[in-house]
């Protein structure tokens, strides 16, 4: 899930990777939603929680994946760190022990479309129905519009019944060009208390994601952050 990304030649630095090689690479995506997107996109988004505490939501989009969706509950119980996984029905049904598996160990699920459709290109009554398949595989209040993309006519409609997350920090992992490391940095210099992460446990995005999120998990633990899932109510 992620809107198309901005181009940028902004090299934005946590103080940790000041003066390395890597940090040299220019980025090529907006990591952080600016205002702007959030102005122009329809009212009644959720695009982080405004917080003080030491908090952070990381997300998982388009799972559940085999090998992929399994290895990330692994490593979020290293971390004793919850999550909340937007889920494609499509999936879940392919893959009810893992989507079980994720309710068990007291993660939070969403609804992120049967199909994985992206609303902009597909016709409201086709994505609602859509929408309406996935709550058959999964009951939560919780939705997701994949790639980021639903119309003000799509959010009005379900607003009644969901709550729409989407995103403050944008790490990159679905791009094959964005490697481990970039993926890492690209949280690290924009996560702060109440962010909302996005990352992907599908197939294409899998290994970039589960290289990059060990460090993080790790970094903002012993920052003395926690990772909780959204809560539905």
């Amino acid at each position: 899930m992620n809107l198309e990304p901005l181009t940028s030649n902004a090299e934005p630095r946590t103080p940790e990777h000041n003066n390395t090689a890597t940090q040299q690479q220019k980025t090529m995506y907006l990591t952080t939603s600016p205002k702007l997107l959030r102005y122009l996109m329809p009212r009644g988004l959720i695009w982080d929680f405004p917080i003080q505490e030491k908090v952070l939501y990381l997300t998982f989009d388009d799972g559940p994946v085999a090998g992929v969706t399994d290895k990330t509950l692994v490593i979020l119980d290293r971390f004793n760190a919850k999550a909340t996984f937007f889920c494609v029905g499509e999936n879940v049904k392919k893959h009810p022990d893992i989507f079980m598996r994720i309710i068990r160990e007291g993660h939070t699920v969403g609804n992120h479309t049967f199909h994985h459709l992206n609303g902009w290109k597909t016709s409201d009554d086709v994505y609602l129905i859509d929408v309406k398949k996935c709550a058959e595989q999964l009951n939560s209040k919780l939705f997701r519009p994949p790639y980021g993309r639903i119309t003000r006519r799509q959010t009005k409609i379900l607003s009644k019944d969901y709550k729409i997350i989407m995103w403050s920090v944008l790490s990159g992992d679905f791009d094959p060009k964005v490697n481990p490391e970039q993926c890492t940095r690209n949280v690290l210099r924009s996560a702060k208390a109440g962010s909302i992460i996005v990352m992907h446990d599908g197939e294409k995005s899998g290994r970039t994601m589960l290289e990059a999120l060990p460090p993080i998990l790790e970094y903002y633990t012993q920052k003395g952050f926690k990772f909780l899932p959204i809560e539905m109510d």
